[in-house]
């Protein structure tokens, strides 16, 4: 068997690490697979099969590191990349798959002439960073990067499109693949999950309107929080949940407290198993200022859920999903979408009508050992 290595920053409660852990785990008696992590200790870790080697640059968690700490991990993986690339991946697979953008792409992207080289984007590159000058340093130094790979994988149209207009000169290199396969999805794993016993319990007296993600400014949670403090003022009552955790978790409960929503505005916290409230929730919803493709949208559409998205490179989840909407990426047309939903709860909750979603996994996982081949 092939032996094959995947990079990734640790094994968090995000989309792209939990897509990482079904491939891996589909993947492991076809593969010798190792995965090598930046920071160890991610939640999910313990998902991933015994048969699966875990490498970890640094034995702690992202979250238990000091100021100090993070700032020397930063520079670790930018200058001494090389150094990281030789000690832990050298010589010693087939197949090396960067599976996020940022540091893991770049300590990855060390040239090896004796391994093929995947770099798998999840992101929306053009907004990743910023139109800052450190984002814009970030850019023009991953453009490098980049060339030193075999194929880039996106994992929707719309990404690879933004890349390629950022990219221009890494299209016109034939030796480079580029191509979109939409991540991989357990789909019996996420209805096995939502029906084990929930840790809380919904009140079915409130619309209660669900969001799973990381407490980080791209989410744009600020903006959810304020919409729905001026939708409590003026009547409209419901509650929103917030599954997943981030550095601007303080920041956001302070601005729950000051808008004196702290009874309806739940800040969940990190949850191993986010499907039980999901299952129960009234609205899914994904209101980011930008997206990649959205997987968390695919477990919604599972099991059935009413969603609500801005328009981002996520809409490609909901072709031809009926029980969605996409609005304009601006507070009042969120704001008026989210009014005329709640008022019309009693229709939605009526008319939740199952669809019978289905994948086509044995297709997509085809195709991964396809290019793993």
């Amino acid at each position: 068997m092939k032996n094959i290595v995947f990079g990734i920053t640790s094994l968090t409660l995000g989309g792209a690490e939990r897509v990482l852990v079904d491939i891996v785990n589909d993947l492991k008696d076809k593969f010798n697979i190792t995965i090598f992590l930046i920071y160890a200790n991610g939640e999910l870790e313990k998902s991933v099969d015994k048969k699966i080697n875990l490498v970890h640059l640094c034995n702690k968690s992202y979250d238990s590191l000091n100021k100090f700490e993070k700032i020397k991990m930063v520079f670790k993986c930018l200058f001494f990349r090389k150094k990281i690339y030789n000690k832990y991946i050298q010589g010693k697979f087939e197949k090396e798959i960067s599976f996020l953008e940022g540091p893991i792409m770049r300590i990855f992207s060390t040239c090896n002439k004796n391994a093929k080289k995947i770099a798998w984007i999840h992101n929306d590159i053009s907004k990743v960073y910023g139109n800052s000058l450190k984002g814009k340093l970030k850019i023009l130094l991953d453009k490098k990067m980049y060339k030193n790979y075999n194929e880039i994988v996106f994992v929707s149209k719309d990404n690879k499109e933004v890349f390629e207009k950022i990219y221009p000169s890494i299209c016109n290199e034939k030796s480079i693949k580029r191509e979109v396969i939409y991540n991989y999805l357990n789909k019996e794993n996420v209805i096995i999950k939502s029906n084990e016993k929930p840790e809380m319990i919904f009140d079915n007296n409130y619309f209660n309107i669900l969001t799973i993600t990381r407490l980080v400014e791209q989410k744009a949670i600020d903006r959810l929080i304020k919409i729905h403090a001026r939708l409590i003022r003026n009547g409209i009552i419901h509650k929103v949940y917030v599954v997943g955790d981030g550095p601007l978790k303080e920041e956001l409960q302070t601005l729950i407290k000051s808008l004196n929503v702290c009874e309806t505005f739940i800040l969940l916290g990190k949850k191993e198993n986010p499907y039980t409230f999901l299952k129960q929730c009234d609205l899914f919803v994904l209101l980011s200022y930008f997206e990649g493709y959205g997987m968390v949208l695919e477990e919604a559409k599972i099991l059935n859920k009413y969603i609500l998205i801005t328009d981002t490179a996520a809409r490609e989840a909901l072709v031809d999903y009926k029980k969605s909407k996409i609005v304009n990426n601006e507070t009042e047309d969120i704001y008026n979408e989210l009014k005329e939903i709640i008022l019309n709860k009693d229709f939605i909750k009526e008319n939740n009508e199952y669809e019978n979603i289905t994948y086509d996994n044995k297709k997509i996982l085809t195709k991964l050992i396809e290019e793993l081949n």
